[in-house]
């Protein structure tokens, strides 16, 4: 089937060389500055985390999605720094994932709040958009004990990057005025990431247990 042989690099094989050309100058500028990868992970989280967490809850859609973007492209210049100046770890990477956890939360938590706090509550999507952060969580979650495990799960349509763009884009557009986006880019993005618990779940299934 499509769905099941979809891996996340089709999508960030076409993004990446576009990104690194784009970071490159601002790296070797940092690089020159003595600013190691770690500290752009910490401060590109802490962006994310405190603009998801200000203007989302105060209905800010569209100016919290710019802001977030923002920072969340800092998550493509860690990872460019440290080729420039080889301070590449793995307590680098493990950072860096972890932290990516604690970003994807905030967006989601964010909406939350925005939902919840209105004058005429949407528990409903508030719900929803509970289920796509807890959904998102699993998917990352498999993979890593899926890995641990020295089997892989790379499958899925609904990695990371296609979270956070169909739930940026989605609120952005929201913000803009676009009747229903939210709405429908969430629910949307509930069943791709429950889908992709699935994906992956199956997968590593075939790899333990089906030789």
């Amino acid at each position: 089937m499509l769905f099941m042989a979809y891996d996340r690099t089709a999508m960030l094989s076409i993004l990446r060389p576009a990104v690194t050309r784009i970071m490159t100058p601002l790296g070797r500028t940092l690089a020159r500055l003595g600013i190691s990868p770690d500290a752009i992970t910490l401060v590109g989280t802490l962006g994310v985390v405190a603009s998801a967490l200000f203007f989302f809850p105060r209905g800010q859609l569209f100016l919290g999605t710019v802001v977030i973007t923002v920072f969340v492209f800092a998550d493509a210049l860690d990872g460019v720094l440290a080729r420039m100046t080889g301070k590449g770890s793995v307590w680098g990477a493990f950072l860096d994932s972890t932290l990516d956890r604690l970003a994807d939360a905030s967006v989601f938590s964010g909406l939350i709040l925005y939902f919840v706090l209105k004058d005429d509550p949407e528990i409903v999507l508030a719900g929803v958009a509970l289920f796509c952060l807890v959904a998102g969580a699993l998917v990352s979650y498999a993979k890593a004990r899926a890995e641990g495990l020295g089997m892989t799960a790379n499958v899925g349509i609904a990695e990371r990057t296609e979270r956070l763009v169909v739930a940026l884009v989605a609120a952005g557009l929201s913000g803009l005025g676009v009747p229903y986006i939210l709405a429908i880019g969430l629910w949307l993005l509930a069943a791709a990431s429950a889908f992709t618990v699935v994906q992956r779940m199956v997968h590593v299934y075939r790899q333990a247990v089906v030789r």
